[in-house]
């Protein structure tokens, strides 16, 4: 079933109840509140609604607390002669009570802002079209200065756009678009398009602008974990949580890549907004969990996380919440300083527009909430005012089990611009000999602008001589950061101590050492790193990983790395530049992902040419038997029938031309020649010869089989079969 019909028909009782809803749910938060169902041990709150706040879309805390709201009533569309008149809003709770009681008005007159990021002094802001900062210069709460980042986003579909903008530890932001949107962005490094849904990654400072995945119909979440790992959920597909590492790509329309991941929770309905449990407000047995909101089914989902080979396992758990409103319409979520979970409501009987016509009366336009979660009987977090800390004390609070705390904590160093910060962190890490204070450590680095490939060789990749252990997930974020590096400044960014560009042979041995690493994520994270430099070579030493097990993400990572790179590597194969010595599987994989109809004419013109040695053409010429199609399939025929080939090489030809009969139905077009082989001197030439005159049913052959039958000996016992 092709799948614009299957979402069709999942769609279609979705679709018939918002047009045939008749009676409007009642637009009172206490009525609705009424209606919510928790676990045991949690109760909900009204923190802000109408007239403080209406229809939020994306809201975020900054550092001092506050929480920024990406407001549009103007959504799904302006009218003809409307005003833009959209906003960002910043609620607080000066008096700690649990309760919004005071509304800023950031910024009015934006046209469908999808995303909100408060940072570096003022927000990030995704409006339509554009990546706009935002800010208040002169300390009123209201925005007076404002740059256009980023312009050249799709607008084909207004709940597509640019959204769902996160800071990331790396200090890069990251944001997504979904399926209907084609982007052409203008960049200093140059034009950046994605033609379909993905995740953006954007580093502030330089302007640098890199597609982080692909696909998901509507990916509409997004979080880290503590080791820097991703999560995402799609609002418009059924696969619950995704694992999404750097390149990974899921379903989309089109696809834009012929293989795809799938998530975690095949089944699952569609999930909006994302976030994971951290700091000491929530019970131990809560902490990780990720928590995620079913818009659709008016509830709210939970999600329990556990390591799966170079992945994750993800089992669904009892709701958070729900409700049998019909106007209760969560779409996001967050953890707020006080440790509290926060649900951004968009409340409307009403959502989406691909259902129901743009101008339905029955939109709610007017309406919308922020309801809070905690546990009862138990402390709230504690605030921390980060400007009023010295620096080590700053740097203590890397430690925080709140995981928001420690990105603020980040931040407030990147913006006091300490000069000894890389000895600060050095102290810091003698102090702290563990693998989650070297991770941290490791990501203050990077969002300072300070990390380097010594300092990561030296801090991460542990030897436990100094009391810490050798720990996997510490080394993959290792890896992820040298891959940024290189997607930064190219492999001459990796310098040694002094300065100087790391070798290059240096660097492909240690790359090396990555895709043989006990753990199967660094193995995953050291593919990535391969594929974001690029080179044939590259792609050889990527290959080695398949003699380690291998799972199914590593396997994506690297048919995408030999799919992409093909062009590259396939003529660097040819003239000799690389061999996948003592790799033949490795060869084999790259072959088949490369999928390129002159990929077993350039095997083949290696054979010819004698550039390897024997065992090494037979070994390629099994390969070739494995890939080769029609336009080459002659030469192979050829080559077994000519006898100033070694009598091995031409059996194994023989062996290629059974195996793509076999394994594709492929068959030269002219065959009368192999009848002269079955009366060749060299036995396996000729018991090869005798299969294939059966594979392919040549007639003519008829009597030199049954002179063949009627003797004595192995021939004899082929001929009879």
């Amino acid at each position: 079933m092709k799948l614009p019909t299957l979402l069709a028909l999942t769609l279609m009782p979705f679709a018939m109840a918002q047009r045939n809803l008749r009676e409007i749910p009642s637009t009172d938060p206490a009525e609705e509140q009424k209606t919510f169902r928790l676990p045991e041990g949690l109760e909900v709150n009204l923190f802000a609604s109408e007239p403080m706040v209406r229809k939020p879309i994306q809201m975020a805390w900054d550092a001092r607390g506050r929480l920024w709201v990406a407001s549009s009533a103007i959504y799904p569309h302006i009218k003809p002669g409307q005003t833009q008149s959209d906003q960002i809003l910043i609620l607080e709770d000066t008096d700690a009570d649990g309760k919004a009681d005071k509304s800023t008005v950031f910024y009015e007159g934006l046209l469908i802002p999808t995303g909100i990021w408060p940072q570096d002094g003022g927000a990030y802001i995704a409006n339509s079209t554009e990546l706009v900062f935002m800010e208040d210069t002169d300390g009123d709460g209201k925005a007076d200065k404002s740059k256009v980042l980023l312009s050249g986003f799709g607008t084909e579909d207004t709940h597509h756009i640019l959204h769902g903008i996160k800071g990331g530890p790396d200090g890069n932001l990251y944001f997504n678009q979904s399926v209907y949107i084609h982007s052409h962005i203008e960049t200093p490094f140059g034009v950046r398009r994605l033609m379909g849904s993905g995740i953006w990654q954007f580093q502030p400072s330089t302007g640098r602008l890199e597609v982080f995945t692909m696909g998901q119909i509507n990916p509409w979440g997004h979080i880290f974990d503590d080791w820097g790992q991703s999560f995402t959920t799609d609002g418009a597909w059924g696969d619950g949580i995704n694992y999404a590492f750097p390149g990974a790509t899921f379903r989309c329309l089109p696809d834009q890549l012929p293989r795809t991941l799938r998530g975690m929770n095949p089944g699952q309905p569609k999930q909006c907004g994302l976030t994971q449990i951290s700091g000491t407000h929530f019970a131990a047995e809560w902490q990780g969990q990720l928590i995620t909101c079913d818009f659709r089914g008016h509830r709210v989902n939970r999600f329990a996380l556990t390591d799966a080979d170079s992945g994750y396992r993800s089992q669904q758990l009892p709701d958070l919440m729900s409700s049998t409103h019909g106007s209760f319409r969560p779409v996001d979520v967050n953890i707020g300083p006080d440790g509290a979970i926060y649900l951004a409501d968009w409340f409307n009987p009403i959502i989406q527009h691909g259902e129901v016509d743009f101008r339905d009366q029955r939109r709610d336009q007017v309406h919308g909430r922020i309801w809070r979660v905690t546990m009862k009987d138990r402390p709230l977090a504690k605030k921390v005012d980060l400007t009023k800390l010295d620096n080590a004390a700053l740097l203590d609070q890397l430690l925080s089990s709140d995981q928001s705390l420690r990105y603020w904590a980040k931040q407030e160093i990147k913006s006091r611009k300490i000069p000894n910060l890389t000895i600060l962190l050095e102290t810091f890490l003698k102090k702290n000999a563990t693998p989650a204070a070297t991770v941290e450590a490791l990501s203050t680095a990077q969002t300072c602008g300070i990390v380097s490939f010594p300092w990561i060789m030296q801090h991460a990749f542990l030897d436990g001589k100094d009391g810490r252990a050798d720990h996997a997930p510490t080394r993959a974020a290792a890896v992820r950061a040298i891959r940024q590096l290189m997607v930064d400044g190219g492999i001459s960014s990796l310098k040694d101590q002094q300065g100087k560009g790391i070798a290059i042979e240096n660097a492909a041995k240690f790359f090396s050492s990555l895709c043989a690493d006990a753990h199967p994520r660094v193995r995953l994270e050291a593919v990535n790193l391969l594929r974001a430099w690029g080179t044939p070579r590259a792609i050889e030493i990527a290959t080695e990983v398949l003699k380690r097990p291998m799972d199914t993400n590593i396997d994506f990572a690297l048919w995408r790395g030999c799919y992409e790179l093909s062009s590259a590597w396939l003529p660097a194969l040819q003239r000799g530049e690389i061999s996948f010595s003592e790799n033949s599987a490795g060869l084999l994989f790259a072959l088949k992902a490369a999928n390129q109809a002159d990929a077993s004419g350039l095997l083949l013109d290696i054979i010819e040419k004698k550039s390897t040695a024997e065992e090494q053409r037979i070994e390629l010429l099994r390969i070739v038997g494995s890939t080769v199609g029609v336009a080459q399939i002659e030469r192979v025929l050829n080559f077994a029938i000519t006898t100033s080939h070694a009598t091995n090489e031409r059996a194994a030809a023989l062996q290629a031309l059974i195996s793509a009969q076999q394994q594709r139905q492929v068959k030269p077009k002219n065959v009368a020649t192999l009848t002269n082989l079955l009366v060749d001197t060299n036995e396996p030439i000729a018991l090869a010869a005798i299969r294939l005159v059966g594979l392919w049913k040549l007639p003519d052959a008829k009597a030199s089989l049954e002179t063949l039958a009627r003797g004595v000996g192995p021939r004899a016992s082929a001929a009879q079969m």
